[in-house]
């Protein structure tokens, strides 16, 4: 008699049962992001199914994927019946849904309002770890012609370079500059700091006929503009 007590394979379960059969037969919007992520896993535990350790694995994150995302491959590994593999594997995967996610953005060519810069920057800067400064920068049209990471510094902030800023405007003929960055701490307040930077931008900028136009604070589900604030 065919042991049945060693790994939940997927070729051993029931036919209703097989995420991968399931999204060939119903489509992948059929299946529950634990079906998907035990396709991406393979197999459980002896005592566990794919699918049931996916479920776990979701509730800890309170069914949240962005915070699956964040997980780390040691954080992943705590989780009985998820190897270095696995981990590796659920990692990759929700790295290329976040790259996935950034190229969506690519169409958002002309800034309309801050919700743009906001839908532009959320994937590069929003989940960061630490604080980032970036700058937009736009042409007559106010379509974004180019992009670029001025710094990249610690929780608390950043040091901007105000000439780099201008040279790369003037190397790309813009005619208006965003400025952007983050806060890792989730708070939409803009710091002393935050309100320097961006009068040095501005004076910088009229000498040379580049408008600052916006700066906006991002977090991972929110943002502050300037701009809509009056604070410019």
């Amino acid at each position: 008699m065919e042991e049945t007590t060693g790994s939940f394979s997927i070729k051993y379960w029931a036919e209703d049962d097989k995420p991968r059969e399931k999204l060939i037969l119903k489509g992948k919007t059929a299946l529950s992001d634990a079906e998907l992520i035990a396709i991406l896993i393979g197999s459980g535990s002896r005592n566990e199914s794919a699918v049931e350790l996916s479920k776990r694995i979701l509730k800890s994150v309170d069914n949240n994927l962005n915070a699956l995302g964040k997980l780390s491959i040691k954080q992943l590994m705590t989780f009985k019946g998820i190897g270095e593999a696995k981990a590796v594997t659920i990692a990759a995967a929700a790295e290329l849904g976040r790259r996935r996610r950034e190229e969506d953005t690519v169409d958002l060519k002309k800034v309309t309002s801050s919700k743009a810069v906001y839908e532009i920057m959320q994937p590069l800067i929003g989940e960061l770890p630490h604080e980032e400064f970036w700058v937009l920068y736009l042409n007559n049209s106010n379509k974004v012609i180019y992009k670029s990471q001025l710094s990249k510094g610690g929780i608390t902030g950043t040091i901007v370079d105000v000439r780099l800023a201008f040279k790369l405007a003037l190397e790309h003929n813009a005619t208006g500059m965003i400025l952007v960055h983050n806060h890792p701490s989730g708070a939409l307040q803009a710091s002393e700091p935050d309100r320097q930077i961006t009068k040095q931008m501005q004076q910088a900028g009229q000498s040379l006929s580049i408008n600052i136009l916006d700066h906006v604070i991002v977090t991972e589900k929110a943002y502050l503009s300037f701009a809509d604030e009056g604070m410019l």
